[in-house]
């Protein structure tokens, strides 16, 4: 039998990934999971799901909700999208990566069924937890979308609660270039008679997530309609997690009730060892201070800066790489013109050249330095940084990946 990491690496060189190459690897075409887990023997209906969509926010809102749900002490199944450093991140059963027998089997014994019906990297993945979380008889799991909501490969599952956190403009070539028409998107998770809660919302947004909810017949349900009690708190850093917070608790109380509730509160301070959660402003170091934030669009940046703001340090320093598809132009123009900045390229084939990130910074006066890699530029940064000072590797999910890669936690 093959090794896990030969497997592995058979699915990314055999069939597209997104991660690696972008909007030519996203195929909108539901039937074919629809008729995959049909062949599976439809696992997906085995066990009560949450689906959870957004533009910001998902990973950590479905990190949450599943510790909490843990800790109350339900087996709880949890999919998200990308990892960090392990395939098996994506699948988790009780915070614990998916085992590595169990991939190497699935795709052993699937393996001709892939390739006579061209299914995705995604497609497979997806088709692959559910099959884990039915065969564990998982009490709940809960299913990050990938891209958008209403073709995406996830959206086969029946759930009893949908969750949208909150829309932005990302992802524009495939959704659409208006907050209304990428609401619409996300909101394609929303299911008959089924509840679905909404974190933020803006004016745009909010009617047709009403239009389609009443479509549906689903109870519409606002995340701040919900009081969240005193004592709720997580160990996910960052002002912008108190949104999150606000909407998993709605999830968790929904779902709960009051029954369990100290636990499912204890899970929310947990989330992080509970869940194995990392990239979220999260600190690695201290002399100077080191941060780790996986934000890669316009709303998430401004949740960036809002944080800076509240940070105290002589000098910032930014090291920065991204992919291909992002505004850059609008990102870099909210970052701070004082900071020093370490470009970079994450080493993905999908990453933006550093001579394109080079010539974009140039136009907004920024103070960089161009590194052959995100190591080289982590490396400069930690060389030239004072004790007092602060350093941030932001940008792109893969920069920060590599960084955890030379630091292991």
């Amino acid at each position: 039998m093959e090794s896990y990491q030969a497997i592995v690496q058979w699915l990314y060189a055999q069939v597209p990934v997104y991660q690696n190459q972008g909007v030519s690897a996203y195929k909108p075409d539901r039937q074919k999971m629809e008729d995959f887990v049909s062949y599976l023997g439809h696992p997906e209906k085995k066990f009560p799901t949450v689906h959870i969509a957004g533009t910001n926010g998902k990973g950590s809102t479905a990190h949450m909700v599943a510790a909490a749900l843990q800790t109350a002490g339900h087996t709880t199944g949890l999919y998200t999208s990308p990892h960090l450093l392990d395939f098996s991140e994506r699948i988790r059963l009780n915070g614990q990566p998916v085992l590595s027998l169990y991939v190497v089997e699935f795709v052993t014994r699937h393996r001709e069924y892939f390739l006579t019906h061209q299914l995705s990297f995604f497609e497979i993945t997806v088709g692959l937890a559910f099959s884990y979380f039915a065969e564990e008889e998982v009490d709940y799991a809960v299913i990050e979308v990938g891209l958008g909501g209403r073709l995406d490969a996830t959206n086969v599952i029946d759930p009893v609660l949908s969750v949208i956190t909150n829309i932005g403009f990302d992802h524009t070539a495939i959704l659409g270039n208006t907050l209304a028409k990428i609401a619409r998107e996300k909101a394609g998770i929303i299911k008959e008679k089924t509840p679905v809660i909404i974190g933020e919302y803006q004016q745009e947004t909010f009617p047709v997530f009403e239009a389609i909810a009443q479509e549906k017949n689903a109870p519409l349900i606002k995340a701040e309609a919900i009081s969240l009690p005193s004592n709720a708190d997580t160990d996910l850093k960052g002002d912008y997690q108190k949104k999150n917070l606000q909407t998993a608790h709605a999830v968790v109380q929904h779902l709960l009730g009051d029954a369990t509730r100290d636990d499912w509160i204890k899970g929310f301070r947990q989330v992080v060892k509970t869940t194995n959660l990392h990239g979220r402003w999260q600190q690695i170091a201290t002399h100077p201070k080191t941060i780790l934030d996986v934000s890669h669009n316009k709303e998430g940046f401004n949740y960036v800066i809002e944080q800076l703001q509240k940070e105290r340090y002589d000098q910032i320093h930014l090291v920065l790489g991204f992919v291909k598809d992002k505004p850059l132009a609008e990102l870099l123009a909210l970052l701070p013109k004082k900071a020093r900045y370490y470009l970079c390229a994450p080493n993905i084939p999908r990453a933006l050249p550093i001579q394109d990130l080079c010539e974009q910074a140039g136009q907004y006066s920024l103070h960089f330095s161009a590194h052959s890699s995100v190591e080289q530029a982590y490396f400069k940064a930690q060389e030239e940084a004072s004790p007092s000072d602060l350093i941030l590797v932001t940008g792109s999910t893969f920069t920060v990946a590599e960084i955890l890669q030379l630091k292991p936690l």
